[in-house]
């Protein structure tokens, strides 16, 4: 995969800096978050595939908000090397409903398996999806392969860039 590699401490360091984001969106808006980043392995974490293809997720998610009647009282849009993010404060929405859009679009968008879009409750607390996700190449349980390091992370890169590349033409 093309891009600029990251060292692990620049990830830890924008995971951490993307947790006080959020933090300070609940402090000061107190409603429930919508956390939009890449599942990309691997020390590249964006490059010209990627960000079209979170350039469509974000407009997926723009579009769903707004035809569910969501407000948006703050966004904040991020795109570094350490990846690209979107974070919304929302109102007028249930968090659960706002979890079903995700997953949703997380499904339905042939590379919506990259997308990893959040809800985060007004106290906090994250809201799980109901199943598991797929992983990229064998089919099985995602969090399992991850776990027991089934796949190189070139493998997983590899699939990554074939699934980017064929349905970002």
């Amino acid at each position: 995969m093309t891009g600029k590699e990251i060292s692990l401490p620049q990830m830890l360091a924008r995971r951490e800096a993307r947790a006080d984001q959020q933090a300070a969106f609940l402090q000061e808006h107190h409603s429930t978050l919508v956390s939009f980043t890449m599942n990309i392995p691997g020390p590249v974490k964006t490059n010209g595939l990627i960000r079209r293809a979170f350039d469509i997720g974000e407009i997926l998610l723009l579009d769903g908000l707004a035809r569910s009647g969501a407000e948006i009282l703050a966004a904040s849009e991020i795109h570094e090397d350490t990846g690209d993010e979107l974070l919304l404060a929302v109102s007028n929405i249930p968090p659960e409903n706002l979890k079903d859009l995700a997953v949703s679009i997380e499904t339905s968008s042939p590379v919506g398996r990259l997308y990893d879009i959040d809800v985060i409750d007004e106290h906090g607390r994250k809201l799980s999806r109901s199943g598991f996700r797929t992983c990229l190449i064998c089919g099985k349980q995602a969090q399992d392969c991850a776990r027991s390091r089934a796949h190189s992370v070139n493998e997983l890169q590899e699939a990554i860039t074939r699934l980017l590349s064929d349905n970002l033409k």
